[in-house]
């Protein structure tokens, strides 16, 4: 017999949906705007805040006095996540106020992108570490048409006792050079938590980090946009009293993770670093051990290079392949200019791609023959002593084994450009 759903049932159901319908609400942005609000704002401040009731009035004080010395009409969007009075504070001195649930730094930004109505954006934190009194440098840049603006506190000035030691000297200095080698940039100060950047590279450059790792992220981007960068020098002070750091809040362990995160952040959006070059170098080693040595040993001082250095060769030079294969890959996800597109699509057009690889398997097939039938003639059995067709065994083994991961190459290049949506280029 069918089941008969009771009132009773239904009644349960019902206050359960609504529930999940005001959590699912609840985790919704929402704009909250003070009663004198700023039309058309040139400039939008836009600061994360987690728990600031002790610095956020002063802190909006200081963005409204910042905008009046540099001239320039702008609104103060505070993404708040507090359970204080933070935003509460903000918005009565004037600010706009963007609640959000707690979910990370990077995502703040994130959030905040559709709320931002200024042509410029300027980057901070509400803890009064930056003096937002003095933003007249970052204006300037802007309307010099430069498009990220980096705020530097190694070419401006550090309050004794605002950064610790450790990574002031150690940490930031460390991650810098990383990032300036990987991305041949010259940035001096990459964890500046100051910089501004304009709303349309903003919303171009398609943050996708969550956490500490944003600022990593939004550096590397800038250089990988091609945008045009400056730097110019803030100041960067100490805690207030009765302030805590969110560093100190969350232990001693929090600055290891954020450094852990932001080295990670640099190496995955730089992964052809790591495989493009050094893959043609390891490539470029191999051929230079395995092909003298594809007719037969030779003698060098005295010394016998043959069969074990061939197979040396030939690993060296595949693990060079693959290497250059999947830096030529990594470049396409983040090909602002469509360059790498199409400079990988010219040197590997399908037809002639797909020939040459059909080229080195036959020939490869083809070296490998004389060593399969000198196998079968000694009763399925090797001679003892490597001869010239076991070095022509392995360039045939190279070259199949190339042949097929060129082939497998073409098809994955083509289908990447096929399946990865563009990326929208500067708008200069």
């Amino acid at each position: 017999m069918e089941s008969v759903r009771t009132d009773a049932a239904v009644a349960d159901v019902v206050p359960a949906q609504l529930a999940a319908l005001s959590a699912l609400q609840a985790q919704e942005p929402r704009l909250l705007t003070p009663k004198f609000d700023v039309d058309e704002p040139e400039v939008s401040i836009v600061i994360p805040a987690l728990n600031e009731e002790i610095t956020i009035a002063e802190f909006v004080e200081w963005c409204k006095l910042g905008l009046a010395k540099a001239g320039v009409r702008g609104e103060i969007l505070i993404v708040d996540s507090s359970t204080d009075s933070t935003s509460e504070i903000a918005l009565a001195g004037g600010a706009r106020v963007l609640k959000t649930p707690k979910r990370g730094l990077g995502r703040a930004y994130i959030d905040a992108i559709p709320y931002i109505r200024g042509k410029y954006v300027l980057l901070g934190d509400a803890d009064l570490t930056y003096d937002f009194r003095e933003i007249a440098p970052f204006i300037e840049k802007y309307r010099q048409g430069h498009e990220f603006v980096m705020g530097s506190r190694f070419h401006g000035s550090i309050e004794d006792g605002a950064m610790p030691t450790l990574h002031r000297y150690f940490g930031t200095p460390l991650t810098n050079w990383i990032l300036n080698r990987l991305y041949s940039a010259d940035f001096s100060d990459i964890h500046c938590g100051m910089r501004g950047i304009t709303r349309d590279a903003l919303i171009r450059m398609d943050i996708q980090s969550q956490s500490w790792e944003y600022a990593s992220e939004m550096v590397l981007k800038s250089v990988q946009m091609e945008l045009d960068r400056a730097e110019v020098p803030v100041h960067f002070l100490r805690d207030r009293d009765g302030r805590m750091s969110h560093h100190k809040r969350m232990g001693w362990l929090s600055p290891w993770i954020a450094g852990w995160i932001n080295l990670r952040s640099m190496l995955v959006h730089g992964a052809e670093f790591f495989a493009l070059r050094p893959g043609l170098w390891l490539l470029s080693l191999g051929l230079m051990i395995t092909l003298p040595l594809s007719a037969g040993p030779v003698i060098v001082h005295g010394y016998m290079f043959s069969t074990y250095w061939m197979l040396l060769g030939m690993t060296i030079t595949l693990a060079g392949l693959q290497s250059f294969y999947m830096g030529c890959i990594s470049q396409l996800f983040h090909d602002y200019s469509g360059r790498a597109r199409e400079r990988w699509l010219r040197i590997f057009r399908y037809n002639r791609s797909v020939c040459a690889s059909t080229l080195m398997v036959v020939t490869g097939i083809a070296l490998l023959l004389p060593l399969v039938g000198e196998y079968y003639h000694f009763g399925f059995m090797l001679q003892s002593q490597p001869g010239r067709p076991n070095h022509f065994a392995i360039l045939g083994l190279l070259l199949l084994i190339s042949g097929f991961a060129n082939f497998i190459f073409t098809l994955v290049l083509h289908a990447a450009t096929l399946s990865l949506r563009p990326l929208r280029r500067a708008s200069r």
